[in-house]
């Protein structure tokens, strides 16, 4: 018994096979080609030190690096500033508002459990390049914010207090990057300016602002924050974080 297709039926195999091999064949490219980075390379190792450093500290809140934890969580939102990414700077500011709580004591389970899960995931390799780091970002954050809330039903921030103060910290932005650029520079209007901001985002517990706010007026020499700017130096450690003040303050409304 011949076991083997006529001609004709292989040759009407063949063609009904040939519009899905040309589909194949095209999109073989594509499932070959690495996806494009979507950070700088080395941004993405420092956040995943950042984010391991975090997670030990983490685990050994209870022992004797118990105070190494809110400073790896601003370590962390430092570099989310310098992503600019929305996602990013989102997550950082829940972190930072959630390191304020812990520093006041007794926090609420629902607030450590949220820390618990954002941390071990922000351990998982890949880091800012995980494929699914935007989505997870977007949800921790939510999770932490509903952690922090008196209740199921407290208030939320009002969108409308929030376009207010991004309006009204941008004006005082301005007039600091102008006392910096003054010769000599203008200390007492930065202190001045930097309080005023991190006087306003407390009001809102937009705690990882008024953490730069308050570094900026640490950063000016002299008892009373009134001293010399002038040195090259610290006039770019001054440019450096007003840069990410105005990032941060940026990403309150988007």
């Amino acid at each position: 018994m011949n076991d083997e297709l006529p001609e004709d039926d292989l040759e009407d195999s063949r063609a009904a096979l040939a519009p899905t091999l040309e589909a194949a064949a095209a999109i073989l490219p594509w499932v070959a080609k690495p996806r494009p980075l979507r950070f700088d390379e080395k941004l993405n190792q420092r956040w995943v030190a950042a984010a391991c450093r975090l997670s030990i500290a983490w685990s050994e809140r209870h022992g004797q690096t118990v105070d190494d934890v809110r400073p790896a969580i601003f370590a962390l939102y430092g570099i989310a500033l310098e992503t600019a990414d929305a996602d990013c700077l989102h997550l950082g500011e829940a972190l930072a508002s959630a390191s304020d709580l812990l520093e006041e004591g007794d926090p609420a389970p629902r607030l450590i459990a949220a820390l618990t899960a954002t941390i071990e995931c922000l351990a998982e390799e890949g880091g800012l390049e995980h494929v699914l780091f935007a989505e997870r970002a977007r949800h921790f954050a939510q999770r932490l914010e509903s952690s922090m809330a008196p209740s199921a039903s407290g208030n939320q921030r009002s969108p409308v207090l929030d376009r207010l103060f991004v309006g009204e910290a941008s004006e005082r932005l301005e007039r600091m990057h102008d006392a910096l650029a003054a010769l000599p520079p203008d200390a007492y209007a930065l202190k001045l300016e930097a309080d005023e901001i991190a006087q306003q985002a407390e009001h809102l517990e937009l705690f990882g602002i008024v953490h730069l706010a308050r570094q900026i007026e640490r950063t000016i020499p002299g008892q009373d924050g009134t001293g010399d700017l002038d040195q090259p130096q610290l006039r770019q450690t001054m440019q450096d974080l007003l840069h990410q003040l105005e990032t941060a303050i940026a990403a309150v409304d988007v």
